[in-house]
């Protein structure tokens, strides 16, 4: 499948519609996660829909310093990669097409959520990407816009954007993509040397220590929630050889742990790695409630995010991985 390639609105706007459009949004540098959204948007399309991939560096989101410059612009090679995935057409819009007459004196803010996180360590990068968003959504006019859960705090804030001034458009999340050996897809992996490569490891690493050590207390809860507290039942189970393991059951069920025991689980995988040569430097390791990105409490149930950010070399890297809390059910 070929996609067509469209440099303005006016062309996208001329193209007959007969079904769904879904659009992927995208700053080019195209990778399998992106093609794995674009064949989730055409299956969301069907055969009569049209799925349509943006590709634009949007210079708001950029930050002084950062890598706006270097961003790397392989556009022949994205048109050919949407169009195997499954796209109809390629938006890629000039600056000036998306910002006539220059940068914009309205833009969205992204509120209390974008001072979070990405938004702490990057000031008003979120108000920049929000703008871009809404702004392609007009352009683009999609019934359905899709982007990857490894920006998750990007996402959650489309969520709420969309919620909040009330667009008319369906917003999906699709997993994270991740290579072999675990490393999230990115567009900046390729800034990386092979040393470096191997340093950021460490991110999915420690994420995926972080969730094993989660794993292990949900289990353990859920065990303990099973077993009597009773000393008559206790003695019971005694009797059978079952004391021990109730008692330990109970005893780390009830021990320090919780999302601390978690972070500090992910923790020390990233320190390790601050010791490796090149090293990893930590921006931040957070779990938070994926709502409005504040840390979470011992006593959370839900759906949480834990997320780390970290520079190896000249290179920032994001990632994160969903964890629910209160899977065992109310002990009471």
């Amino acid at each position: 499948m070929t996609a067509t390639l469209l440099r303005t609105a006016a062309d996208l706007h001329a193209r007959a519609r007969t079904g769904r459009r879904a659009v992927v949004m995208t700053m080019g540098a195209l990778h399998e996660g992106h093609a794995t959204l674009i064949r989730t948007a055409r299956k969301i399309a069907g055969p009569e829909g049209e799925v349509v991939v943006t590709v634009f560096v949007n210079p708001l989101q950029f930050g002084a310093g950062e890598d706006l410059d270097r961003y790397p612009r392989t556009l022949d090679a994205d048109v050919e990669l949407a169009g195997t995935s499954g796209a109809d057409a390629v938006f890629a819009p000039s600056v000036d097409e998306v910002y006539p007459g220059g940068e914009p004196q309205v833009r969205i803010s992204a509120g209390p959520m974008g001072e979070r996180l990405e938004g702490a360590a990057r000031p008003g990068h979120f108000d920049g990407m929000l703008t871009v968003v809404a702004k392609l959504l007009h352009l683009t006019r999609p019934d359905v816009a899709l982007y990857g859960q490894k920006d998750a705090q990007q996402l959650a804030l489309i969520r709420r954007m969309v919620r909040d001034l009330n667009f008319g458009v369906e917003i999906v999340g699709a997993p994270t993509v991740r290579e072999e050996d675990g490393l999230a897809l990115s567009s900046r992996n390729r800034y990386l040397s092979p040393a470096e490569r191997r340093t950021a490891l460490a991110l999915s690493q420690a994420l995926f220590a972080g969730r094993d050590r989660h794993a292990a207390q949900e289990a353990l809860r859920a065990r303990a929630r099973e077993v009597p507290a009773s000393r008559a039942r206790a003695e019971a189970l005694s009797a059978i050889g079952e004391s021990r393991a109730a008692a330990d059951a109970h005893a780390v069920a009830t021990t320090a742990g919780g999302p601390a025991a978690i972070r500090a689980a992910a923790r020390l995988v990233l320190d390790e790695a601050a010791r490796l040569d090149p090293p990893l430097t930590l921006d931040y390791l957070a779990l938070v409630d994926p709502s409005d990105f504040t840390d979470i409490g011992d006593d959370f149930t839900g759906e949480a995010v834990l997320a780390v950010a970290a520079r190896v070399g000249a290179t920032r890297l994001i990632d994160n991985i969903p964890l629910t809390f209160g899977t065992f059910g109310d002990a009471s």
